[in-house]
């Protein structure tokens, strides 16, 4: 049985590689958008760089963009924190407000 379980999990595995691939491929950028309200959504960031630098041509272009930024009283993750962050994995860094539209049509050029 759990020899039946584990070539579950390879087959599965091997399966969300080719998936993830796929889904990858040809890809020439890159954002990835956490919340600056919930901290949570940061520390996710990292994982998603990974994946990408895991699945993607390493000369993929890679924006960081902190959205929400119009709710200034609800903010968990600091600017700097973030610019930081970016700055140590060599991406762009920017924040935006879908809600209030600021830099929206910027992040995305």
């Amino acid at each position: 049985m759990k020899r039946m379980i584990r070539l579950l999990v390879k087959k599965l595995l091997l399966k969300y590689h080719a998936i993830t691939s796929a889904y990858y491929r040809g890809a020439v950028g890159a954002l990835v958008v956490y919340d600056t309200s919930r901290h949570i959504t940061f520390e996710n960031v990292e994982r998603w760089l990974k994946e990408l630098c895991d699945h993607t041509d390493p000369n993929i272009v890679i924006k960081i963009v902190g959205n929400k930024a119009d709710l200034r009283h609800l903010r968990v993750v600091p600017t700097e924190g973030a610019k930081t962050f970016a700055e140590k994995e060599n991406t762009y860094f920017m924040e935006t407000s879908a809600l209030k539209a600021l830099n929206f049509e910027t992040a995305f050029t």
